[in-house]
Formats: C-alpha cells, sequence, structure tokens
C-alpha cells in the first residue's frame, strides 16, 4: 500500500479471517486444537478469505462499467480545461467507458480536490490534481489533508508559466516592468488564476527578489483573466500558457517565463532565473481520487492515463501549450506530492503568507 493511502471505509470482510487466526494460535489453552484440527482450521480459514475476496476482486475486473467523471477544477475553455478534454478523450478509448469532464472553477483549482473528499472511493469520480494541494494548506484552512483524504494515480503533465502585457504596453521588457514598479509602488496590476497559485507566487517571489510592490488580482482561471488584461482592466497577467495564441497573434507580449530554463517555443524570451532574479516555478499535474481506493483499480487507472500520454491529440494539446510530458507512477507521484508539501511550506513561510497559527 502507498503512503497516505489510508481509508476511513475499509472492506468489512478483507483480513478477518486471519486476524481470527491470529488470535486462535495465541490462545490455544483455550481452544484445545489438536494438529488435525488446527490444519483443518486454517484452511477453512483461508478458504474462507479467498471467498470473500471474489466479489472485490470481480469488482475490479469489470472495472469500470460505467461512465467515469473527471473534474477539472477551471473553467471551461481555457488550456487546462482544453487540455483536460483530450486526455478524458483518450482514456475512454484505453478504458472502454467514457471519461466525462466536469468544470469546477474557482477557489484556486481547489473544487476538484473538495469534491473527492466527498466522493465514493470507487473510482468513477476523479480529478485534476495541481501543486496547489500540497500548498494551499500551508496558507489558509483546507477541507482536505493532502497528506490522506487522496489517492494520487498518475502525474502527466507540467504548465510553462509566463507573465504577459498587451502588445502596446509600454512595457517591453522585465526592466521596464521593475524600473516602474520602483517608482511607483503598488500601482502595477497583474492577475493569475488565484490566490496560492503557482502563477501567483512566483509572481510574488520575483517582486521580493526584485524589492517591489505589485498589486495582485485573482481570477478563476485563464480565460476570465485573459479577457481582463485584453480589456485593459490589469497592466498584466500571469499564468499557464493559455495566452500562447494570444502570443502568436501578436495581441500579447510575452515579458519572461518562470522555468529553469527557456522554452523551445519561445527561445528569445528570457526567464526569470536568467535575468537575476533567482525564481523558478515547474509545475507538474496529474490525477487523483478518494483515498482509500482498491490497488487493482489504481493500477488500470495508472496504465490507463499512461497509455492517454502516446495519444496524437493528447501530445498535441501538449504541444499547443508548450506542455511537456512528466509521468509519474501512482508510487512516485505520491512520494512527489510528500516532497512538495514540505518544499512549499518553506516557501509559503518565506513569502510571509503563512496562515496564522
Amino acid at each position: 500500500m502507498l503512503p497516505f493511502r489510508e481509508t476511513s471505509q475499509p472492506n468489512r470482510h478483507a483480513g478477518k479471517p486471519y486476524c481470527l487466526l491470529n488470535q486462535t494460535t495465541q490462545r490455544e489453552p483455550l481452544l484445545n486444537l489438536n494438529d488435525t484440527s488446527r490444519r483443518q482450521f486454517v484452511h477453512s480459514g483461508i478458504a474462507t478469505a479467498a471467498t470473500l475476496a471474489l466479489p472485490a476482486l470481480a469488482q475490479a475486473q469489470a472495472f469500470p462499467s460505467r461512465p467515469l467523471k473527471l473534474i477539472c477544477p477551471w473553467p471551461a475553455g481555457g488550456s487546462s480545461d482544453i487540455v483536460m478534454r483530450a486526455l478524458a478523450v483518450a482514456a475512454t478509448k484505453v478504458l472502454g467507458q467514457q471519461v466525462v469532464i466536469e468544470n469546477k472553477p474557482g477557489a484556486s483549482g481547489m473544487l476538484g480536490p473538495n469534491e473527492l473528499v466527498k466522493a465514493a472511493p470507487d473510482g468513477y469520480t476523479l480529478s485534476q490534481i495541481t501543486i496547489g494541494v500540497a500548498r494551499l494548506p500551508h496558507m489558509q484552512k483546507m477541507q482536505f489533508d493532502p497528506l490522506k483524504d487522496f489517492t494520487y494515480i498518475a502525474c502527466l503533465t507540467g504548465y510553462t508559466f509566463g507573465i504577459v502585457v498587451r502588445a502596446d504596453s509600454p512595457f517591453k521588457t522585465v526592466k521596464d516592468l521593475v524600473q516602474y514598479a520602483k517608482a511607483n509602488p503598488g500601482k502595477f496590476n497583474y492577475g493569475s488564476t488565484g490566490n496560492g497559485t503557482t502563477p501567483h507566487l512566483a509572481v510574488e517571489e520575483f517582486a521580493n527578489k526584485a524589492g517591489i510592490q505589485l498589486t495582485h488580482v485573482p481570477f478563476k482561471g485563464s480565460s476570465d483573466g485573459l479577457q481582463a488584461l485584453l480589456g485593459g482592466h490589469v497592466d498584466a497577467h500571469s499564468d499557464a500558457t493559455g495566452w500562447a495564441p494570444h502570443v502568436e497573434a501578436g495581441t500579447l507580449r510575452l515579458l519572461a517565463t518562470y522555468g529553469s530554463k527557456r522554452t523551445k517555443r519561445w527561445p528569445k524570451v528570457p526567464t526569470l532565473n536568467e535575468l537575476g532574479y533567482d525564481t523558478v516555478s515547474d509545475s507538474p499535474f496529474g490525477i487523483a481520487g478518494p483515498r482509500g481506493m482498491d490497488p487493482s483499480v489504481v493500477l488500470k487507472l495508472q496504465d490507463g492515463f499512461k497509455k492517454t500520454l502516446s495519444d496524437p491529440a493528447v501530445l498535441a494539446a501538449f504541444e499547443k501549450y508548450d506542455q511537456p510530458v512528466i509521468y509519474m507512477d501512482s508510487e512516485a507521484y505520491t512520494q512527489f506530492i510528500l516532497a512538495s508539501y514540505v518544499k512549499e511550506k518553506r516557501l509559503i513561510e518565506r513569502l510571509g503568507l503563512a496562515k496564522a497559527a
């Protein structure tokens, strides 16, 4: 069993014959079984355990037998939604049952994880999981514990982040932005996909390193944030590459990206790190379900979503938004979340955003 994959609804039959056997062998004088009777008892217990396990095994073998719900915790039409829909179509072909996308935007992408807390651990309710599940609990009270309440199925890809301005903006470079912000503290405002998201915290870390004060305007997702930027309601927008079509069309200008190296798609655009602001933000994401899922169901889903990563339509969606394939199986993804939980706590404390004790 993987770390933190606990369940508050364990199989009421699984393991009972073995527990009874252990109690019996520790109390031999009370039962006074001879060797023959003891062997018969052991064999009977094993047979009973196998019989009780058959329904669960059959259920796992039949999975999935009906459509699955995959929550996209972002608005329809944004880059995350488009990528998740491509994954859902590919998973439908692999799993043999329809995978239906349900959009639940808001709360910095946490409405999907919140749904998992209330869902049955049968594998039919899944959600996209971002690094926010390991970060936001350090900033505010959440409805879930990321170390106990989810079954991490597979990591699939990751975002490329950057900050964009309108093509007619006076800010041609990050240097222009910094100079303006130093002369006008708090007057430069930027949008992001929500409080505590990577696009938000990356800019806050950059501002901290640059010694400037910016004003953050949170949105539910990339589509409404971009609309606000294009409408002139904010000076810039920090986000994943939902802005890519606008950059390609020349209506937006990309000032910098946040990865450890420049992107293949925009090789002339510098990273915040190489500009001297010591800011690197990579953000893998994947799929999770409720805690307590049957390991055989987890394996089917893990392997099914892994196969989607070779689907041409999925790879085309990744390419459109400059997202690499970042695959981790269930065990590796669980360990990644654990390590991220510790790392994000340090980041939140450094930025002074930790929740009150």
